[in-house]
């Protein structure tokens, strides 16, 4: 872990880590913390931008990114009960933030139901949209009326599907591929335009590289050599379209996705009287991030295991690691419920609030067990959001973050229970039906 002292610091000129707070006033708690601050304000600010482009914002999450930063200024904050005070209202105003997002995908977009989605490559041109931002999805459908154009869905996009305005247009024709780590192969094979909207883009391999003359991206997101658009005019992604032609068709199949939460809490009589009969013993969170290195099919085998009683909730690209799999039913519900994005986390949350009113009990006396997988900073935030409203017990993987020193680590583990996945998945299933 690189050390973030002062100048002024003879230690960390030296290479050594400071021990002690001396002249810099920082050691590697304190750094550990204000990483785990700076990461989530990250990943929160992600979300504050999709939620700004639908519309949405409020002036004391924007004061609270002024002060949070300033808070990790050289020579600012060398206390950490203040620091792990920041953290978590980081996870109070992330959890607001993605409240604003939701309230803005579904106002503009409609309220979202579920959907069975075409996945594969149809007939004729297409363009692939991938990355999270639903105002370039529905910029580009508005562009492409009438062209002959299908456009498909990649990644975090997916979800675009459960929503009624979005879903109203005939060429958004379904989804192809899966979690952003496969890019590579999968713009490769898509043969069409890619348009990336946001983050979760890999820069093609430039030994193999088939695409990046019809790679697309938009605003901030760049990679060199490819198109990038300041604007939502997309006429330059349609004539290549148009050029390109009629894509080769894949094998398709159907998968049903949009369980939001407002679906569930529709239904959520149903569901509670499921739990009292003894029909549904246990739900599980199983989703995230998504990545390419080793460890990540714990979460495949976790989902796997999960008794035929129990219900899985999932939402980001780490759902790609358990769908393509038949869970059944469960007192008449689909076992695996698709959620969303990785920021409809926002969902699961309400889902779990609900039932605790519903039990008169606090989340953490829920038979409910949370295996998140992460990688990058929004995942962060979201984890940041669980622990200030309290959850404990929750299992990250495929490892814990580098940035948490072991002090820190430590603190997290004595107030909230945060550890890492196990090395047997079923055993770990097993155990939290057996409730340890």
């Amino acid at each position: 872990m690189s050390l973030m002292y002062c100048d002024q610091c003879e230690q960390t000129r030296n290479g050594k880590a400071c021990t002690d707070v001396g002249v810099c006033g920082k050691n590697a708690d304190v750094e550990s913390l204000q990483k785990i601050l700076l990461y989530g304000l990250k990943g929160m600010c992600a979300y504050k931008h999709h939620a700004r482009r639908l519309g949405k914002t409020d002036p004391e999450i924007d004061a609270f990114v002024e002060d949070a930063l300033f808070a990790t200024v050289t020579n600012v904050n060398f206390d950490m009960d203040t620091l792990l005070e920041l953290v978590l209202k980081c996870g109070e105003m992330n959890l607001r933030t993605m409240e604003l997002l939701n309230d803005g995908h579904v106002e503009t977009f409609g309220k979202p139901s579920p959907v069975d989605v075409k996945e594969g490559i149809q007939d004729g041109p297409g363009i692939l949209v991938t990355g999270h931002d639903m105002v370039d999805l529905i910029d580009l459908l508005e562009q492409t009326k009438g062209t002959g154009i299908k456009v498909y869905t990649h990644g975090e996009m997916l979800p675009a599907h459960m929503y009624p305005k979005l879903r109203a247009y005939s060429h958004l024709a379904g989804n192809y591929g899966g979690a952003w780590q496969k890019q590579r192969m999968e713009f490769e094979a898509f043969g069409g335009p890619v348009l990336a909207t946001t983050n979760c883009v890999l820069i093609p391999n430039p030994a193999t590289n088939t695409y990046l003359d019809r790679l697309y991206t938009t605003r901030v997101t760049a990679v060199p050599g490819a198109k990038r658009l300041t604007t939502n005019d997309f006429s330059e992604v349609i004539k290549r379209a148009k050029e390109i032609g009629p894509l080769k068709p894949s094998e398709l199949v159907t998968r049903t996705i949009g369980f939001h939460y407002t679906t569930i809490l529709d239904i959520a009589d149903k569901v509670v009287d499921a739990v009292k009969s003894g029909a549904i013993k246990h739900f599980f969170v199983i989703g995230g991030c998504d990545g390419a290195e080793p460890g990540r099919n714990y979460f495949r085998d976790f989902a796997y295991s999960a008794p035929e009683n129990s219900i899985i909730l999932t939402m980001g690209c780490g759902k790609y690691r358990i769908r393509e799999h038949d869970y059944g039913t469960v007192a008449g519900l689909p076992r695996l419920l698709d959620m969303g994005q990785c920021n409809d986390s926002y969902g699961a949350i309400q889902v779990a609030l609900a039932l605790a009113k519903a039990f008169n009990c606090g989340v953490n006396d829920l038979p409910l067990t949370l295996v998140i997988s992460w990688f990058e900073q929004k995942a962060v935030a979201v984890l940041l959001t669980l622990l200030h409203l309290g959850v404990k017990g929750i299992r990250l993987g495929p490892a814990l973050p580098a940035f948490v020193s072991p002090n820190v680590l430590a603190l997290l583990q004595e107030k909230f229970d945060l550890q890492p996945i196990g090395k047997d998945a079923e055993a770990d299933v097993n155990a939290a039906m057996a409730g340890a």
